[in-house]
C-alpha cells in the first residue's frame, strides 16, 4: 500500500472516531494544523518475511511516539493485517491520551500511583500471533509487573508510552523487549520475561500502553 492510500485510510479511520485531521504540505496528518501529527509508512517484507507498518505520532518538536506492527501476508494483504493490529492494540490508547476520545469498550483504563503523582493508564488489547493462540493468561500479570518496576523510575510529569513484545519460537527460544518512550527498558523487560509464559509453542504478544499524568 503506497503512502497516499495509507494517508486516506488513516484520515477515514480517525474521522470514524470523531477526530478530524488535516494533511500538511509534507504529508503529515495534523490536528488543526498543530500537534499531535500522525504518519504511517508500510515496508514490504523481503524473501517471504512479514512486512512492517510504522506509525509515528509526534507530540511536540522534541517527542514522537514510534510504533511498529508486523504484517503477515504479501502486498496490500500484509499492510491491512498490520493496520488491523494497530487499530486493535494502539489506536484507542492513543485516541484517549492524545485526542481525549475514550472508548472504554476498546481499552483498559486504570490509575497508578507512582511517586507523588497519579497517572491515567490506557492499555489496548494485546495482539497475539501464533498457531492456536487465542488467549494468554499470563498477560493478566503484565500490568502489575510493569507498575512495580515503574515505582523505581523518576517519570517526568508528561505523557509516556510503553511497547511490549514477547516472542517464543518453536525451538524454545524466547525474547522479551519492553520500550519506554521508544528506548529499551531493561528492568521491565527482565520483570516481564520472568512471568509464567507458556514454555511450548511458536507465538508472540504485542502490547501498547500510554500513561498520562493526572491534572488536579
Amino acid at each position: 500500500m503506497d503512502s497516499s492510500a495509507l494517508q486516506k485510510y488513516l484520515l477515514r479511520l480517525f474521522e470514524r472516531h470523531d477526530v478530524q485531521l488535516d494533511v500538511d504540505e509534507d504529508g503529515w496528518l495534523t490536528t488543526d494544523g498543530d500537534f499531535p501529527t500522525v504518519r504511517a509508512q508500510w515496508h514490504e517484507g523481503a524473501a517471504g518475511a512479514p512486512g512492517h507498518l510504522d506509525i509515528d505520532v509526534v507530540l511536540s518538536e522534541e517527542r514522537c511516539i514510534e510504533e511498529s506492527f508486523a504484517g503477515h501476508g504479501t502486498g496490500t494483504d500484509g499492510c491491512m493485517a498490520a493496520l488491523r493490529a494497530f487499530e486493535r492494540s494502539a489506536l484507542h490508547p492513543l485516541l484517549a491520551a492524545c485526542w481525549y476520545v475514550t472508548d472504554e469498550r476498546k481499552l483498559t483504563y486504570t490509575a497508578w500511583e507512582i511517586g507523588v503523582r497519579t497517572w491515567d493508564v490506557f492499555t489496548g488489547p494485546y495482539t497475539l500471533h501464533g498457531a492456536d493462540i487465542t488467549d494468554l493468561e499470563v498477560l493478566e500479570q503484565v500490568p502489575a509487573a510493569i507498575e512495580s518496576v515503574l515505582q523505581r523510575e523518576a517519570l517526568t510529569p508528561e505523557l509516556h508510552w510503553l511497547r511490549l513484545v514477547y516472542r517464543r519460537t518453536a525451538d524454545g527460544e524466547a525474547r522479551c523487549e519492553v520500550l519506554l518512550d521508544n528506548e529499551p527498558w531493561a528492568a521491565s523487560s527482565e520483570a516481564v520475561s520472568a512471568l509464567a509464559w507458556p514454555q511450548e509453542g511458536n507465538y508472540s504478544a504485542h502490547g501498547f500502553v500510554v500513561l498520562d499524568v493526572r491534572d488536579y
